[in-house]
């Protein structure tokens, strides 16, 4: 039977800028328990290299490749490097024409075709296969729009024309806090204490959630912070401003462009509780129970003047580049005394026992709160990412009803008004979500199309409804 081991040690590598020695996991594909095939496992390996660093982006690389190579081998009795045109026609009509309840969308199928193309040109840059089973046609493709400048690229003619998704899904802000009291803390319906029932981590987890909904974080950017960093950013907070810039290092978030968030000044401030009480209760139990022997692959770093050292290959330390550092390593620098002895995880989302939260385990706990809710007869299906589409939502909402202020007094709007009106917002929104194009932020435009009560949902909403009674205003 072919499956899927989802990690796997990998040999252990020099830091290309930092020079310490790290432990990365890659999936790999197996038969009967054995390693199906050597080249496939090292190009799930090499995806990192290839553009894939999401480790979410790597784990559905794999389960694609899975399903492909299973197809071959029950459906055609071939392995994955056998495949030809006529194969990929034969997969097409199982997974695309296929009785509705087996049938998968047109964006799902491209997704899988993406893998499939990346590992079959892969394939024969590396001399794996003479050929790709895959036919391409060559396309003319506009560098930089309004300047003339072309270029050709090969497109894989296996990709459908994908309907595009429209179907954002997002939670008001009365529905958000419901989900966050009742699924998050454990509270009743009305707010008040549920015998038995409340979460014991229930402050840190709707702390978590706050953080999302407030800044619009991919999951794996929040779940990968570093104490040191909010506690930086916390010092900004003494000079009065509402909110505070936030600088992500390029390897923490997608496509390694980096970007600046923006964290209200009152959620800091509950950060900070959280670091004084309930992360110092988890670092105390941390150290008490030795717990680096419970972290895989621990990287040990030291403080040397509040900088964050590490060791390098001729044994001396050496200062930590944090925008080299990926989100999985982040989670595994353990600071340690000048003599060795591991003080505490860097990560700021700690365990009751002081270990590192991955971002799976988040995903457990809102699917957690979301059963708590509909036990509740409340109907909440919340997912970490759904709380960053109500972020662009609302934070779109609410800049759109700005423009519309500062235009009001127009006569007639020109095409110069008609592009602050709706050019600035979407582009304040796309830099703040860390889109690669601004196409994808226009989804949520075609969104609050349809629901005018959304527009007039304002960021003090949003933002003081969540966090504190004061009013917090969004910097342009």
């Amino acid at each position: 039977m072919i499956t899927l081991l989802e990690h796997r040690a990998l040999p252990a590598v020099e830091g290309v800028a930092s020079g310490w020695s790290r432990q990365g996991q890659a999936p790999s594909i197996r038969r009967d328990g054995d390693t199906y095939d050597a080249n496939l496992d090292r190009f799930l390996a090499d995806l990192p290299l290839n553009g894939v660093r999401s480790h979410h982006s790597v784990r559905s690389y794999a389960y694609d490749l899975l399903v492909w190579v299973r197809f071959l081998d029950e459906a055609r009795s071939k392995t994955v490097w056998q495949a030809t045109r006529a194969d990929v026609d034969s997969y097409h009509r199982a997974r695309r024409q296929d009785d509705a309840a087996n049938r998968i969308s047109a964006s799902s199928w491209n997704r899988a075709v993406a893998a499939l193309d990346k590992l079959y040109r892969w394939a024969v840059e590396e001399s794996v296969i003479a050929q790709s089973p895959f036919t391409y046609r060559d396309v003319w493709r506009r560098i930089q729009p309004g300047q003339g400048r072309t270029i050709t690229i090969a497109r894989n003619q296996a990709y459908e024309r994908a309907a595009r998704r429209s179907d954002v899904k997002f939670i008001t802000i009365e529905d958000y806090r419901r989900f966050r009291d009742v699924g998050l803390r454990g509270l009743a319906v009305d707010g008040g204490e549920r015998h038995g029932a409340r979460d014991r981590n229930g402050s840190r987890n709707a702390l978590f959630a706050d953080l999302l909904i407030s800044t619009g974080l991919r999951l794996e950017e929040a779940s990968s912070f570093l104490a040191c960093e909010v506690e930086e950013a916390i010092k900004t907070t003494a000079n009065g401003d509402k909110q505070v810039a936030v600088r992500l290092p390029a390897a923490l978030t997608k496509g390694d462009k980096g970007r600046t968030i923006r964290i209200p000044a009152s959620l800091l401030s509950r950060l900070r509780s959280y670091l004084e009480v309930e992360r110092a209760n988890g670092v105390a139990k941390f150290q008490a129970r030795d717990g680096s022997q419970r972290m895989r692959g621990p990287i040990m770093a030291y403080i040397n003047d509040g900088t964050i050292e590490v060791m390098s290959r001729n044994g001396n330390r050496k200062p930590l580049r944090l925008e080299t550092v990926t989100p999985e390593e982040r989670r595994r620098l353990v600071l340690c005394e000048h003599s060795g002895k591991p003080i505490e995880p860097a990560a700021l989302w700690l365990s009751e026992i002081g270990i590192p939260i991955a971002p799976n385990s988040w995903e457990a706990i809102f699917a957690r709160a979301s059963r708590r809710c509909q036990d509740a007869d409340l109907a909440f299906e919340v997912s970490p990412h759904q709380l960053r589409h109500s972020f662009a939502v609302h934070m779109l909402a609410l800049l759109i009803r700005q423009r519309f202020g500062d235009t009001s007094n127009d006569n007639e709007l020109s095409g110069v008004a008609y592009r602050r009106l709706l050019g600035d917002p979407l582009q304040q929104v796309q830099r703040l979500l860390g889109h690669s194009s601004v196409a994808t932020t226009y989804l949520y435009l075609d969104h609050l199309a349809g629901c005018q009560d959304t527009v007039d949902t304002a960021v003090e909403e949003l933002l003081s409804g969540i966090t504190s009674p004061s009013v917090v205003r969004v910097a342009a």
